[in-house]
């Protein structure tokens, strides 16, 4: 009986030294709270395959979103389609527009479009697009902060086409945790500008 009640009292003993061990924090440091954190975001590997759309332009699109054309009659005066993220609910919204006297109106649209998320941004970053050799010229706006479209873009030849897109989010605009999803598509924008023909 005395050594069934010695096994007892070590064993309480024991669960005691363990408890209070986690309650004093291993060691004597208090007990800090832990950052808010976010769903890690898994990231398929880019595949790239050519898109040719209907209104005079050919572009590489990631095989792991879809094309959604818009309107299947479109007009001579433009063209609608997007790029669909499924995964990471995500549209990039482009449209084709060719020019007959109105470059000057659509350059205006299109940094109009850009601003007009300047009131909820934190900062606007614009990137310039040159590449004489394939007569394309254009901008890249990087939008900073809870913007309802964090990436806007144009590309041209300032002649004959026009081209812009604007990436949107079916979520709230929390800049953190679409960061990764955002860089991603980015990147897709950057392959965009440089595999982009005009027909």
């Amino acid at each position: 009986m005395k050594g069934k009640g010695i096994i007892i009292i070590s064993l309480i003993a024991m669960v005691m030294a363990i408890a209070a061990w986690f309650l004093i924090g291993n060691g004597g440091g208090s007990a800090v709270p832990k950052p808010r954190g976010y769903y890690r975001i898994a990231l398929a590997d880019k595949n790239y395959t050519e898109y040719q759309s209907d209104c005079g332009l050919k572009l590489e699109v990631n095989s792991t979103s879809k094309v959604e054309v818009i309107n299947k009659n479109n007009s001579k005066d433009s063209c609608w389609f997007n790029i669909y993220y499924p995964r990471h609910k995500a549209r990039l919204h482009c449209t084709y527009f060719p020019i007959h006297g109105n470059f000057e109106k659509l350059i205006g649209e299109a940094y109009e479009f850009a601003v007009s998320h300047e009131m909820k941004a934190s900062a606007m970053k614009r990137t310039l697009v040159e590449d004489p050799e394939r007569n394309m010229f254009g901008i890249i706006y990087d939008i900073e902060g809870e913007a309802a479209s964090q990436l806007q873009f144009f590309l041209t030849d300032s002649t004959k086409h026009f081209f812009r897109g604007s990436l949107y989010f079916f979520n709230s605009p929390n800049p953190d945790s679409i960061a990764p999803v955002l860089d991603y598509v980015r990147q897709d924008v950057l392959h965009i500008t440089e595999t982009l023909k005009w027909q």
